[in-house]
């Protein structure tokens, strides 16, 4: 396999991934949206692994995940049930989904369906739980995230499906496009995407209080005005429906996915179908929470970095110099690791804007042979766990070389030197 060929397939991997028009056009409980998801299943974020495999937070939050959807009595039950198959573990991405942090899905659970409107390939995600740094997708569980569960099922959910179904559709690439020129980079920072998602829905949510319940609406209102990461999971899928519109093209070498489980990193590339190349956890330069300390950080899955994968995240952290605040650095900093993020990209989005660099496009297109030739590893925003559940802090991810150098040596093998 030449370089001018490899070359045209990062080409047309990348018009695919730029090419994509996600569009929310629904809003369902994910054993009615996903396919594959009975009852007895629950998913999450990393490779699939046995359940041996699984260990720490991630653990815990699989089994939580039982108890809440009622598939276990107790925790020993749950785990019983996981050995001999009665509940069934799947891996998100193998199932059109995304999972933050540890990535929890089960079948009452509500998910935001994407369509990709130029492919029709569909992704899902479920919602943001809310401001507490308790949450389920965290490891942790109680009476306080079980109510916040429900009332994303039984509240939110139902006012978001009529009023999404009442708009006909909500574009979400000129919504992520406009944010990103607004203070956003749609992963660690989502406020303006937030803001004008909800105002984008805003005639649909008057309708409903008119014609419905007021009560209800201002009830939805009210939670999006508090929780300014509810577009994230929006930006997830929206990322995910972008990638895997890039999938399989033949000798491409373009990554279409990276994820992070409690063992390992790894990623997919577009020419090399469905494999998994994994690599040790990422480092990690961290501001943590107050009264924590590094020894309170756990790993225990994510896959919010479907959005690096699409030239935002990180690939746009020049556009947010406000993360500071949250997850520490400095402007100087943030400036010369996106600028980094191009050396090891075939091209620069078209619609994905940073107006730092004179509305220069962000870097898209990571491409395996740049990042193992420069030596620079893909920079990832994101939020970290604690041992005992919860978030604990967030900072800045380094995706490992190994599993780069693993997808190489694959792609030489399918395609030759």
């Amino acid at each position: 396999m030449g370089e001018p060929e490899r070359a045209a397939a990062n080409a047309e991997a990348v018009r695919r991934m730029t090419g994509a028009q996600p569009v929310l056009v629904d809003v369902l409980p994910a054993g009615q949206a996903i396919p594959g998801i009975r009852p007895n299943v629950i998913l999450t974020s990393g490779p699939p692994m046995d359940w041996d495999m699984y260990d720490g937070g991630q653990r815990n939050a699989v089994i939580y995940g039982a108890l809440y959807e009622g598939l276990a009595a107790s925790a020993e039950d749950a785990d019983a049930k996981l050995r001999d198959g009665r509940i069934v573990l799947g891996a998100t991405h193998d199932h059109g989904c995304v999972g933050s942090v540890a990535g929890i899905y089960t079948a009452s659970m509500p998910v935001f369906v994407v369509e990709n409107a130029v492919g029709g390939n569909r992704a899902y995600c479920n919602f943001y739980e809310g401001e507490s740094r308790h949450r389920l997708n965290y490891g942790s569980y109680n009476d306080e995230v079980r109510r916040g569960l429900d009332f994303l099922r039984d509240e939110l959910a139902p006012v978001l499906q009529a009023v999404v179904r009442g708009s006909g559709g909500i574009a979400l690439k000129p919504i992520i496009s406009r944010a990103l020129r607004m203070g956003d980079e749609l992963h660690s920072r989502n406020t303006a995407a937030t803001t004008l998602f909800t105002r984008e829905l805003m005639p649909q949510f008057i309708e409903y209080a008119v014609g419905i319940s007021r009560e209800r609406a201002l009830t939805a209102l009210r939670f999006f005005a508090a929780s300014d990461y509810s577009f994230l999971r929006l930006s997830m899928a929206a990322a995910k429906a972008m990638a895997d519109a890039a999938c399989d093209v033949p000798a491409a070498s373009v990554v279409t996915a990276m994820t992070i489980s409690c063992r390992n990193f790894a990623i997919r590339v577009s020419g090399l179908g469905d494999e998994w190349f994994s690599g040790p956890l990422p480092e990690v330069s961290c501001r943590l929470f107050d009264g924590f300390t590094a020894e309170d950080v756990q790993w225990i899955g994510g896959e919010s970095h479907i959005t690096e994968t699409v030239g935002l995240g990180g690939f746009a952290q020049a556009a947010a110099f406000g993360l500071q605040a949250y997850q520490g650095g400095s402007a100087e900093e943030m400036i010369r690791m996106n600028s980094g993020m191009y050396q090891i990209t075939v091209a620069e989005h078209p619609d994905f804007l940073i107006p730092y660099f004179g509305f220069r496009g962000t870097p898209v297109g990571i491409d395996i042979f740049r990042v193992v030739g420069t030596g620079i590893t893909p920079v990832i925003d994101g939020g970290l766990a604690g041992r005992n559940g919860g978030q604990v802090g967030a900072g800045i991810l380094r995706a490992p070389l190994a599993c780069f150098d693993a997808a190489i040596t694959a792609y030489q093998a399918k395609y030759g030197n």
